[in-house]
């Protein structure tokens, strides 16, 4: 069997996330969607993504697929539900396909007509909110499922702790004089992450390979930071992909900042509108302000975004790839992808001069800018230019 994770119809849905990347790989809980995937099954899997998305990531096709959506959370008994597929057969949960099995790729999922319906209730990432809403649930599971059979390296002698037995540090992490409290939820440190003194983290929490928490730095879960990322100040019930920063004060609530993100130092996010009003946000495939059924949301920010010092974000803001935002006052609520500017006026970031910046930043963590990526990121120039003024 041959396994793919395929986005469907969520794409659109869960941009300007997916712009970068497949569905399958957003990061909820400890690990990724495909990860997930890949640890159940014990397989590696290929992805059915967008044409300008599959050179980076490739689909492998054989003579028996298993086509899986690649947003919904894995679980052992799904697994074993997909493994027990026969060909032409899909499986089902309500009105929605989890997988199907079939020969040709493209056989129309309308003529597979053996139906097997799942009855558990299964999980997914349907909407960019329910990367943070639904993380708490996604890092105990990952939890479970990363440490079983393993043994933690010993919590120091400095560290002030609470429910040890939810606690997993990794080798090579460092910390020293912080409060780890997981009775609210596990935490989990990973290889070579570092908790710098007077760090108060409340699970649950991961903090994956090589990442770090400042001086001081206070954390209230369920909170992810994901590889090579640094946090301070203040962050609550937000995810953070990997390869970004929000390493000052200010605070960062109920959000998501995707890959190669930066949060200049005092910038703060709200996540409640000051008359407790449910949050509306931008939504890329109705091009308005959509409801999204929560009291608490706070900053959506796209691979390669950044913002100056002092940067205040209104309650339910959405910014696109490669934007940069300064200047005094709040920006707006949507900001296209490269944006350049703020409250005091706005042009297109020009590619060449974004690609560069990329580049050096990617340097400083020992990659570079591929064409590859630059090819992705031309798509995006171009597929979000209605967007902006210029």
């Amino acid at each position: 069997m041959n396994f793919i994770l395929a986005d469907f119809n969520k794409h659109q849905a869960l941009l300007p996330f997916t712009y970068t990347r497949p569905t399958c790989e957003i990061r909820c809980g400890i690990i990724t969607l495909r990860e997930k995937w890949e640890k159940q099954l014990g397989e590696s899997v290929s992805f059915q993504t967008e044409d300008y998305l599959q050179a980076k990531y490739p689909l492998v096709e054989t003579d028996d697929n298993v086509v899986i959506a690649g947003n919904v959370f894995a679980t052992a008994s799904l697994c074993k539900a997909i493994k027990a597929l026969k060909p032409q057969q899909k499986l089902l949960a309500g009105d929605a396909i989890i997988a199907y099995r079939v020969k040709d790729l493209h056989t129309p999922t309308i003529e597979l007509e053996q139906v097997l319906f799942l009855e558990e209730e299964v999980d997914a990432i349907n909407f960019t909110w329910d990367i943070f809403s639904k993380n708490g649930k996604a890092l105990e599971a990952d939890y479970d499922l990363i440490t079983q059979g393993r043994k933690s390296q010993p919590i120091p002698a400095t560290v002030q702790s609470i429910n040890e037995d939810r606690i997993f540090i990794e080798e090579g992490a460092k910390l020293q004089f912080a409060i780890l409290n997981a009775s609210t939820g596990s935490i989990y440190i990973g290889e070579n992450a570092e908790v710098m003194e007077g760090s108060i983290i409340r699970g649950a929490f991961a903090l994956c390979n090589n990442s770090a928490t400042k001086l001081g730095t206070k954390v209230y879960g369920p909170t992810t930071v994901g590889p090579h990322s640094k946090i301070g100040g203040e962050v609550s019930n937000s995810v953070i992909f990997g390869y970004s920063n929000k390493g000052h004060e200010g605070f960062l609530g109920n959000s998501v900042l995707g890959e190669w993100c930066n949060i200049g130092a005092d910038s703060n996010t709200s996540n409640l509108k000051n008359n407790y009003a449910e949050v509306k946000l931008w939504n890329y495939e109705t091009s308005r302000f959509a409801k999204t059924g929560l009291q608490f949301c706070g900053l959506m920010m796209g691979d390669h975004s950044k913002c100056g010092i002092n940067t205040m974000f209104n309650t339910g803001t959405v910014i696109g790839v490669s934007a940069n935002i300064y200047g005094a006052g709040y920006p707006r609520n949507f900001i296209p992808s490269f944006n350049w500017g703020g409250p005091q006026g706005n042009m297109t970031y020009k590619t060449n001069k974004a690609y560069e910046v990329a580049d050096v930043v990617m340097k400083r963590r020992g990659l570079s800018l591929e064409q590859i990526d630059i090819d992705i990121l031309d798509q995006v120039f171009e597929k979000t230019a209605q967007y902006r003024k210029d």
